[in-house]
């Protein structure tokens, strides 16, 4: 499915550093393809920009496996994509002015203690119901300013834990929080507006 640098052509066989190269390859960043393009998607806003952002991806990291360290997989191979994204969205659109703020302790309690509902079983009308809350949270998650964006989708969507999101956006873990606490506030306001 993604294009990856051909072996060398000047030697009939590849040479098995060549093939470690693409095992390794293999083992890293192709295990992790799926949650790799669902971060690009997230990150440019559609799926073809997303397949570029990946091919893109690929072939870095496919150029880089060698300074793959053996730690976690997962978190290298979305640092990658999510280099990889920026610089294309640095390179194909206009940059996005984001602004953060540190939300208190109380505040960033809240949002992060979660809602006790005490709904009863799924009925028809409450799955109907979900299907379409969904989808206005998708639109708002896409509708948030980059930098939330993937705090959100790193976060809820792929599950990482906030030192996770630190290593793969580069910041410290202070930041991730402030950003997803401000993100779930931005998420909460564009909810209650369409409600």
């Amino acid at each position: 499915m993604w294009i990856v640098p051909p072996e060398r052509r000047d030697t009939k066989e590849p040479s098995l550093r060549d093939g470690d190269r693409r095992k390794l390859f293999d083992s890293v960043f192709m295990a992790h393809v799926a949650e790799a393009f669902r971060l690009a998607r997230w990150v440019t806003g559609n799926g073809a920009d997303a397949e570029d952002v990946v091919q893109d991806a690929a072939l870095r990291a496919y150029r880089a496996i060698a300074s793959f360290a053996g730690v976690n997989a997962r978190a290298w191979t979305l640092t990658v994509v999510r280099n990889t994204a920026y610089s294309w969205l640095a390179k194909n659109r206009p940059a996005a002015v984001v602004f953060t703020a540190d939300l208190d302790a109380d505040q960033r309690e809240a949002l992060e203690r979660p809602p006790h509902d005490g709904a009863g079983g799924e009925t028809p009308e409450r799955l109907l119901i979900d299907k379409m809350d969904m989808g206005a949270v998708r639109g708002a998650i896409a509708a948030l300013p980059p930098a939330f964006r993937e705090a959100i989708v790193l976060r809820e969507l792929h599950e990482l834990n906030y030192r996770e999101i630190a290593e793969v956006t580069g910041v410290p873990i202070g930041t991730v929080m402030s950003r997803l606490a401000r993100a779930r506030q931005m998420l909460i306001a564009a909810l209650r507006d369409q409600a």
